[in-house]
């Protein structure tokens, strides 16, 4: 059993959740970093296909909740928006 993960808030703009589980493949961020729209955060793989999640706005990275290897779920929170 994995560990118990935090999960994005519905219609908190801060929150990137995880849509679907699988294993993360790859972090293209770190936290205090600057995003802009369309910039890769991290990808996922599920079912051996690979998803890149993409920011939706500009931003700062406040924080990064997981790493490469790492099992998640849907909705999980994956990483916050300063």
């Amino acid at each position: 059993m994995g560990k118990v993960r935090r999960k994005a808030e519905a219609g908190n703009e801060t929150h990137l959740g995880a849509p679907m589980p699988g294993v993360v493949s790859s972090v293209a961020v770190a936290g205090g970093q600057s995003v802009k729209a369309g910039d890769i955060l991290l990808s996922i793989e599920a079912m051996k296909m690979e998803t890149a999640l993409h920011a939706e706005k500009d931003g700062v990275i406040a924080e990064v909740l997981v790493r490469a290897g790492e099992q998640i779920d849907a909705k999980d929170l994956l990483i916050v928006y300063g």
